[in-house]
């Protein structure tokens, strides 16, 4: 049955506050399991403390005059903001099957809001993690920026980057159905997604064939736009903010066009 015209606007006015519900709501989940903050660091914390001091005395990856240490932070968080992100289409599941998502289905919010709120709840959980990273990066010795307008950027590009990889999970979970198969696909290619982007090594270091994937992978661009925003090394932030926004737009949009399969 067709929604009457009439409703459409008062159906998208309640896309900003369903988003806001949301995120508060993801806060306080944190709030509640505190613990979670601390497990979920140490995996970035060991890249930074084992790889990162490691190849830096190596010096067996040439980045110039940035040391080593310094060129990895921005890659390794963006991947914990990614490891946050890619298993989100689990709790889509959870919700399904709990009987959960198809009361929110039933309501007049659009379903793109409703898979907007769940990306941008996933960026704020990936911001606690990414303060994590950088105040143990901070300890290290990295020599991050101090401007806010950067570090507010730099805010923005882990939001992006968390909408874009959640949208990406709960479309997975759209096409696979089951919670089982959703972690299998997520621990599949968060390691190629990693591997495959820039986080670790410079573009020009690569074969040309993953120079390609380097070039398709939306990682690549957060991680871009982190390095230059956190230590100052040139990067393209126009197009690295565009790549992201028009990534998570579109994700968005074939996430809600999925969302419906779940409840059938």
């Amino acid at each position: 049955m067709s929604v009457p015209l009439a409703v459409q606007p008062a159906a998208w006015a309640r896309f900003p506050a369903r988003v806001g519900a949301m995120c508060l709501v993801e806060l306080q989940k944190l709030r509640r399991d505190k613990s979670e903050l601390i497990t979920r660091a140490i995996q970035p914390a060991l890249w930074l403390l084992i790889f990162g001091e490691t190849f830096t005395r190596l010096r067996a990856i040439p980045t110039g005059n940035t040391p080593y240490l310094d060129y990895l932070a921005p890659g390794i968080l963006a991947q914990s903001a990614l490891f946050i992100a890619i298993f989100y289409g689990i709790l889509i599941i959870w919700e399904r099957d709990a009987g959960v998502l198809s009361k929110l289905l039933v309501t007049p919010t659009p379903r793109a809001a409703l898979v907007a709120a769940k990306a941008f709840a996933a960026g704020i959980r990936a911001l606690t993690q990414a303060l994590i990273v950088l105040v143990l990066a901070a300890l290290l010795g990295v020599g991050l920026t101090a401007n806010p307008v950067k570090l507010l950027g730099t805010a923005f590009a882990v939001v992006l980057g968390s909408a874009f990889f959640c949208c990406l999970s709960i479309v997975i979970a759209g096409l696979v159905m089951t919670r089982e198969r959703v972690m299998g696909i997520g621990q599949a290619i968060t390691m190629p997604l990693f591997f495959g982007s820039n986080a670790l090594y410079p573009v020009e270091l690569m074969p040309g064939w993953l120079k390609v994937l380097n070039h398709v992978n939306p990682l690549s661009y957060e991680v871009d736009a982190l390095r230059g925003l956190l230590i100052g090394t040139p990067s393209h932030l126009l197009l690295d903010f565009g790549v992201l926004a028009g990534a998570t737009v579109a994700a968005i949009w074939v996430a809600s066009a999925l969302m419906g399969r779940l409840v059938r």
